[in-house]
């Protein structure tokens, strides 16, 4: 079996074309989707948005084999939000992912500090 490596996946879009019911549902949950609330990062997602119903964005964890790259996490995730707004009537624009590999990426520590 080949190893999975973590991403984390932030997907991007714009509402578009929802019905009065659809902004009067957003609405009546903005505070459990705004600010810091809307950003956790899960493989269920995590939807955020604001009061003017315009741009949003969504939060993945996606387990992955590294040789599909970032792409494939991207695609996944994108699937995902794809659904999850299409289920509830959200319509929406063009999605558009940015994919961090947990896995590679570099921690910097602050100099002076020893590694515990």
């Amino acid at each position: 079996m080949a190893e999975q490596h973590t991403y984390r996946v932030i997907v991007r879009g714009t509402f578009d074309g929802l019905t009065e019911a659809a902004r009067e549902r957003l609405l009546a949950e903005v505070a459990e989707h705004e600010g810091i609330a809307g950003m956790r990062f899960g493989p269920e997602g995590s939807l955020a948005y604001d009061r003017a119903l315009k741009h949003f964005s969504m939060r993945y964890v996606v387990a992955s084999d590294p040789a599909d790259g970032d792409e494939m996490a991207g695609a996944l995730a994108e699937e995902s939000a794809g659904t999850y707004l299409r289920e509830r009537g959200y319509g929406h624009g063009e999605l558009r992912s940015t994919v961090t590999d947990m896995d590679t990426m570099k921690i910097n520590r602050k100099a002076g500090r020893s590694a515990r």
